[in-house]
């Protein structure tokens, strides 16, 4: 295995006047011209490549009249043609959208609509796939008709825009959160810092670009001249191959794809030597993940993370403390600060549950073409430090939080999730975490459905273990859970269906 050229974290030094943060590969491709940038498959593309790669998209786009500010999609599959649309994209100083591979037609139609994109990056394999031809008024820029092109980024200042991220849209129709310059610098300096992430790290990327995760492994991997290895298999037994082929040493999950991973024996009963660091985000492992995660790879430091897509990232657990915390989301990241705030909008005592509210440079601009959620959701610091300007404003995120004494945070659940059964609140997470400890169960949703003696009546969809007994679970929860808290009903299903992020779909779980 050859060893990559020392890069110094550009990350960490000042953007200067210059804010795009499509300098990130430019400065880096400079540095360290052949380490290798990109890994998918059968193909490595070096950072000078991938650079050449943007560089021609940047050209391209200003040729066809794309001007800074306009909104250009990214239809492509996870790779370095994907990563160079990006940067090209920021280096024109346009504003990026990365729509997930797996859409129709139809939802990708209303991402281009909604953003009023004026291109679309994609290639013909790709827009072969479609069941139909994408109606839109983009033009469509193909990646294999691409002339080489020199092209040194456009200025851009912290509060221009850059990209637009879409929710998954589980529960409705996607809102596009508006993310500036200034919010990636500060996210991926931070992430790098806590998560030590150097040039001589292999990321793994397993989670699509279009969710604001998986693409954060692409801008830590380019802001520190790491190298980003591609693996596009769902199959565990294939993504524990890469891992130990690649000798990757950084391993991003989200919680579904942990469980996957440790019901895997190649994953949890073969050591990865490489494997330094494990890092968690889009929901919470249940507790006896942890614990396994941490037998399994006891030399990996296992960071615990929670983040919103409205403000990149939001705390992380440092890994000393993982042992004795495994349920916590822990502290705020670097450059942030988390307050946890009552409905009158003062702060919390110890162990009191409140919304989470972040603020700091990492806070987004809001919902594209959406001033009224943006209203709602981002406003006015109500605990305005002494020097923060009176414009400031924070996130509420909607979910809920409780902090200890010393200052560790622990998510309880969504405020609009939480479930009113026969007069008490119940999290349910607190009753997945519940299911997960019969032993019995590999993957569960917890969801409700109306009732008038119970006000909900809490229905759990479980995939068993191989060997596992419904009878048994049913009495575990009944010796284990206060009567507010059991399930009503707990149904069997073959699969729980994920969202195009990789997280649990529990609308179309209960549609099953």
């Amino acid at each position: 295995m050859t060893h990559p050229t020392p890069v110094p974290p550009s990350v960490h030094s000042s953007a200067s006047d210059h804010a795009n943060i499509a300098l990130l590969l430019w400065r880096t491709a400079e540095l360290s011209p052949r380490n290798a940038a990109v890994v998918e498959r059968e193909t490595s593309t070096s950072y000078v490549e991938l650079r050449a790669r943007a560089a021609s998209v940047a050209a391209a786009l200003t040729r066809r009249g794309v001007e800074p500010g306009d909104r250009v999609g990214i239809l492509l599959d996870r790779g370095a043609d994907a990563a160079a649309a990006f940067f090209g994209i920021a280096a024109a100083g346009a504003v990026a959208i990365n729509i997930n591979e797996t859409l129709r037609p139809r939802q990708s139609e209303y991402i281009l609509q909604h953003s009023r994109a004026t291109a679309l990056i994609s290639e013909p394999a790709m827009l072969a796939r479609q069941p139909r031809q994408i109606d839109s008024d983009a033009s469509v820029l193909l990646m294999n008709e691409l002339a080489v092109a020199r092209y040194e980024p456009v200025v851009r200042v912290d509060p221009d825009f850059v990209q637009i991220v879409y929710t998954s849209g589980s529960t409705g129709l996607p809102k596009g959160v508006t993310l500036m310059h200034q919010n990636l610098w500060a996210g991926v300096r931070a992430v790098t810092q806590y998560v030590e992430i150097t040039a001589a790290d292999r990321i793994a990327s397993l989670l699509p670009f279009s969710f604001d995760y998986g693409f954060n492994q692409l801008l830590c991997a380019v802001a520190t001249g790491a190298t980003l290895v591609v693996e596009k298999s769902p199959l565990a037994q294939q993504i524990v191959t890469t891992l130990r082929e690649r000798e990757i040493t950084v391993l991003p999950c989200v919680p579904p794809l942990w469980l996957q991973l440790l019901r895997t024996p190649s994953f949890t009963e073969q050591p990865l030597p490489a494997l330094r660091a494990m890092t968690n985000t889009g929901g919470r492992i249940p507790i006896d993940g942890v614990r396994q995660l941490r037998r399994s790879h006891p030399n990996a430091k296992l960071f615990l993370m929670y983040g919103l897509t409205e403000a990149f990232r939001a705390t992380y657990l440092p890994p000393e403390l993982v042992d004795e915390h495994p349920d916590a989301i822990g502290r705020a990241i670097p450059g942030s600060e988390i307050m946890v705030l009552r409905d009158d909008l003062t702060p919390c005592d110890v162990n009191e549950v409140g919304e989470l509210v972040q603020r700091g440079a990492t806070v987004s601009a809001g919902y594209w073409g959406d001033a009224a959620t943006t209203a709602a959701v981002f406003r006015p610091n109500p605990l305005r430090a002494e020097h923060a300007p009176d414009s400031e404003r924070v996130v509420f995120s909607g979910d809920l939080v409780r902090r200890d004494a010393d200052g560790i945070l622990y998510y309880v659940g969504r405020r609009d999730r939480l479930i009113k059964s026969l007069g008490f609140r119940v999290s349910p997470d607190e009753v997945a975490d519940v299911i997960y400890s019969s032993g019995h169960v590999a993957e569960v949703v917890v969801t409700t459905e109306a009732n008038d003696e119970r006000g909900d009546a809490i229905v759990a969809y479980v995939v068993l273990k191989p060997h596992g007994a419904i009878e048994h679970v049913e009495r575990f929860c009944r010796a284990e859970m206060p009567r507010y808290m059991q399930p009503s009903r707990i149904d069997v299903v073959a699969e729980i269906p994920r969202t195009t992020s990789g997280k649990f779909d529990v609308r179309n779980t209960v549609r099953t």
